[in-house]
């Protein structure tokens, strides 16, 4: 080991039998759009930590808003430099004037410097088996040569069946499932959706699958500097379409139910996200200040707070508003997209069927106004989800523990097998 201008560096041969720690989580989440991905991990490393103080948990992402989430003691993360998805599908480096390859060398450089330096004994890797473009797969060889547990972890719905079979062919990701994991974690239940059921998967690797439940939410502290519109002094209606950039189309039909002669009467209080066209939020500004019942705000990093308060949520119910809802008891409204991923489609439809939410779609692509208005006067009048009992349904925090456990202690009884040696 030498010392360079007090930076700490290991020599090839040393680094190379340097074994992961137990005590180590690393929680890898590319974060192309959306808060979707960031939000599960923070609440699996907060969850992580709070249980057994001496775990250190690193995440890595690519999210512009990851420094706007509260980590408790133990989680610290790691930015990665953003991309973005373009209106043609295709993506581009988000900030740096790199083209989109350049740009993906440098995240798979620093993911792989980061877990060679952090050393974890756990690797999450969340949704994508390979990362972006393939970024995780030289962190994933690595850890894997010093010992480390590496685990996919994926939501409860990840598309239509044929649809992921398709892409994930193409992208030769179900032979990195077989080949680089050692468990794979359903955040879900199989009562809801078996998202892996039309791989094809080998025995093998079906039998790495474990269902946790979904990943229950905590009420987060309250800022005493956090200052909430007036209508949320008494019941309101919460509109909710997580980081925004593709729920333009909710919130417009919400509006639009409020403009109607016979509006709902309990008040709505709209959160555009972070990441909303801005041109369309001054738009929608517009209409909300005309309208008494109506509010919005922009951001609100501890969104459950608001959950919590409201006497019924509309959401497009993507994973993480769907585990909100569940923790705290919410009588649900979800508007699905169905475009590019039928995602939550599926998990509205099974969700709806078991009894947990009610579902509200176009008919023959149109959004009329007065079926939202009906729908929202009938939001507080619902079953609430604690009235279906499912057994598992909110273990998936406490699973995740379990298996951590699990593998520290697995890790402990292999120490004295022999490591290999990095190239």
């Amino acid at each position: 080991m030498t010392a360079v201008s007090g930076v700490v560096s290991y020599s090839r041969d040393d680094g190379g039998a340097r074994r992961c720690l137990p005590q180590r989580v690393m929680i890898y989440s590319h974060d192309t759009f959306g808060l979707g991905h960031l939000r599960r991990a923070c609440a699996i490393a907060n969850a992580l930590v709070n249980d057994d103080p001496a775990v250190s948990v690193l995440i890595v992402s690519g999210s512009p808003v990851i420094g706007n989430y509260e980590f408790g003691p133990g989680v610290d993360y790691v930015r990665i430099p953003g991309v973005v998805k373009q209106p043609d599908g295709d993506y581009r480096s988000l900030n740096l004037n790199l083209d989109l390859d350049e740009a993906v060398a440098l995240r798979a450089d620093i993911i792989t410097r980061t877990a060679e330096t952090f050393r974890p004994g756990l690797f999450i890797v969340d949704k994508e088996p390979a990362g972006f473009r393939g970024e995780v797969l030289p962190a994933l060889e690595l850890l894997r040569r010093r010992g480390a547990k590496c685990v996919l972890g994926i939501r409860d719905v990840l598309d239509d069946p044929t649809a992921l079979r398709a892409e994930w062919e193409r992208k030769g990701v179900i032979d990195v499932l077989s080949r680089q994991y050692d468990e794979i974690w359903i955040y879900g239940l199989p009562q809801v959706h078996e998202p892996l059921a039309g791989l094809g998967l080998a025995p093998e690797a079906a039998r790495r699958i474990v269902y946790t439940g979904y990943l229950r939410r905590e009420l987060p502290r309250e800022s005493r500097l956090s200052r909430y519109p007036d209508i949320t002094h008494d019941p309101f209606v919460l509109v909710t379409t997580g980081g925004g950039g593709d729920g333009e189309d909710v919130i417009d039909w919400v509006i639009s139910a409020y403009e109607t002669q016979d509006a709902p009467d309990i008040p709505a209080l709209i959160v555009f996200g972070p990441f909303i066209n801005r041109e369309r939020r001054d738009g929608f500004m517009a209409r909300i200040a005309a309208i008494p019942r109506l509010d919005a705000i922009g951001f609100d990093a501890k969104i459950e707070v608001l959950i919590d308060r409201a006497a019924g949520v509309v959401a497009m119910g993507g994973y993480n508003t769907f585990c909100e809802l569940l923790s705290f008891d919410k009588r649900a409204l979800i508007v699905p997209r169905t475009r590019p991923r039928l995602e939550q489609h599926i998990r509205a439809v099974a969700a709806e069927q078991i009894g947990l939410v009610r579902m509200l779609s176009e008919e023959g692509g149109v959004r009329d106004p007065a079926r939202m208005a009906a729908a929202i006067r009938a939001l507080p009048h619902q079953r609430r989800p604690s009235e279906i009992v499912i057994p598992g349904l909110l273990d998936g925090l406490d699973v995740v523990k379990d298996r951590l456990a699990s593998l520290r202690d697995e890790e402990q009884h292999s120490r004295s097998a022999p490591i290999q040696a990095a190239e």
